[in-house]
C-alpha cells in the first residue's frame, strides 16, 4: 500500500520555526522526486519546494527561498521541510507529493499525495 503521511504542523508565532516530515511507504522512495505544496482556503495550490530522487538538486519558490530547506533521508523513508523565519502568509495546509520523473510545479504531474498538515503562523 502506497502512503505518504505528513506531520509536524501546528501553530507558531511569526519568526518561529517548524519542521515538517513526510513519511513514505509502499514504493521505492529513492526513485521519486518529492515536493511540498501548500494551499489556503480559496487559493490555488502552490508549489513550495522539491528535491530530486538523488537529493542533489533542490528547488524553492521565491517566497520561501532562504527560509525553508528541503532534505531527504531515504534510509528512513522520510523527507523533511525545515521552515524558519515563518510569516503569517506561510499559513496553509502543507502537502507532500511524489513523482517518478522530475520535479514539477504542476500538481497533476505527481503520482502520490499525503493528507496534508496544517501550519498556522499568527501572533
Amino acid at each position: 500500500q502506497v502512503q505518504l503521511v505528513e506531520s509536524g504542523g501546528g501553530l507558531v508565532q511569526p519568526g518561529g520555526s517548524l519542521r515538517l516530515s513526510c513519511a513514505a511507504s509502499g514504493f521505492t522512495l529513492e526513485d521519486y522526486a518529492i515536493a511540498w505544496f501548500r494551499q489556503d482556503p480559496g487559493k490555488e495550490r502552490e508549489g513550495v519546494s522539491c528535491i530530486s530522487a538523488s537529493g542533489v538538486s533542490t528547488r524553492y519558490a521565491d517566497s520561501v527561498k532562504g527560509r525553508f530547506t528541503i532534505s531527504r533521508d531515504n534510509a528512513k523513508y522520510t523527507v523533511y521541510l525545515q521552515m524558519n523565519s515563518l510569516k503569517p502568509e506561510d499559513t496553509a495546509v502543507y502537502y507532500c507529493a511524489a513523482a517518478v520523473s522530475l520535479c514539477s510545479r504542476m500538481p497533476n504531474e505527481y503520482d502520490y499525495w499525503g493528507q496534508g498538515t496544517q501550519v498556522t503562523v499568527s501572533s
